[in-house]
């Protein structure tokens, strides 16, 4: 399946307009310069009180649809 491998700095307090409603999707740079976008839900796993830091790799299907998001 086609990835995407993208690094994320979201600060705690960047991150919470997306708990509030204020945002629903984050947009992110692939390191091959793609442009990739999923919901902010998908993060939740990854957030700490640092907000979300790392590297990170989304995984999509032929037709463009989310199947996972893996930190690495």
């Amino acid at each position: 399946m086609p990835t995407v491998r993208f690094h994320l700095n979201i600060p705690p307090e960047r991150y919470l307009a997306y708990y509030q409603g204020a945002a629903h999707s984050v947009i992110a740079t692939g390191r091959d310069g793609r442009r990739v976008q999923f919901p902010a839900e998908r993060l939740r796993p990854f957030v700490t009180h640092d907000g979300v830091r790392g590297e990170f790799e989304l995984e999509f299907d032929a037709n463009h649809k989310f199947v996972a998001l893996r930190r690495i």
